[in-house]
């Protein structure tokens, strides 16, 4: 294999890492930001979407990163 197609394999391969990296972060800033929003619902929204304080509250407690 010449040096320009290993140049493009590792390139590429940093590529696919970093995009997996900005994806993971997204999908982590996605959970924070849901969670929160859901922490400020009050008892009628709640109930609206079919979901208990109890229930909420257990979501709003998980780190960021568990889905």
């Amino acid at each position: 294999m010449d040096t320009i197609g290993l140049r493009l394999i590792v390139q590429s391969h940093r590529n696919w890492r970093w995009n997996e990296m900005k994806r993971q972060i997204t999908e982590w800033w996605h959970c924070a930001r849901s969670r929160h929003e859901l922490e400020s619902l009050d008892e009628r929204c709640l109930h609206d979407i079919g979901m208990s304080r109890c229930t909420a509250d257990f979501e709003v407690s998980k780190p960021f990163w568990m889905p």
